[in-house]
């Protein structure tokens, strides 16, 4: 019994010396500091004491375009200028769409649509139009058959309302049809170019970014 116990307190002193052994060896490791990560040879780069300079402010987002008049590109700045928002190549892009909507509206006899894109002047020589239209039994079966070109034709500034007028030179298919649907004018044959001078207006205090149709004429 005595041999017993004397064998099981030289074991249990075996294993404290080993659990210490292993303990201290990890408590050792972990006050060791850890290494930076760099490679060898690296060294950080230097913090610099000047002062940061501030960042510069936007500039207006116009492009200069190729054969504009000096007093059209005048005009562009100057709306830019009143108008942080304003993208020239998006204004154009915009006119485009707008210049095919209104059309298909007109030839549609949408009024709603053309309610929306145009100013009060605009919109009541359509609807005149559209009524004597309706008046005579005709319709439209007219075919935008594609814009050539898309050019700023003049652009000014005047206070906060802004015009910008486009030319469109587009080749149009009209033909007319009576209320039996029989071709009165036109042929959808012949594709004849079409050149039109749109205005475009907007207040560029204003918080819409819409721009509205506010006259139509040949170019």
């Amino acid at each position: 019994m005595i041999l017993e116990i004397v064998i099981l307190a030289m074991i249990a002193a075996f294993l404290g010396l080993r659990l210490y052994s292993v303990l201290g060896r990890r408590a050792e490791h972990e006050e060791e500091s850890v290494p930076q990560r760099f490679d060898p040879g690296e060294k950080q780069p230097p913090q610099s004491e000047a002062p940061q300079q501030a960042a510069p402010l936007p500039t207006p987002r116009v492009t200069r375009i190729e054969g504009v008049m000096p007093a059209v590109e005048r005009g562009i700045r100057e709306i830019a200028q009143a108008d942080s928002r304003f993208d020239l190549h998006a204004f154009l892009d915009g006119a485009k769409g707008a210049y095919e909507m209104v059309l298909e509206a007109f030839w549609d006899g949408d009024r709603e649509t053309l309610r929306e894109l145009c100013d009060d002047d605009v919109y009541a020589g359509f609807d005149a139009a559209i009524t004597a239209r309706e008046d005579a039994g005709h319709t439209l079966d007219n075919t935008l058959v594609r814009i050539e070109e898309t050019r700023i034709h003049s652009a000014s500034l005047d206070g906060k309302f802004a015009r910008i007028a486009v030319l469109f030179v587009s080749d149009i298919a009209a033909v007319t049809r009576d209320e039996d649907g029989n071709v009165v004018a036109g042929s959808l044959d012949d594709a004849l170019e079409s050149r039109d001078v749109w205005t475009f207006s907007r207040n560029v205090a204003s918080r819409d970014p819409n721009w509205l149709l506010d006259e139509t004429d040949e170019g």
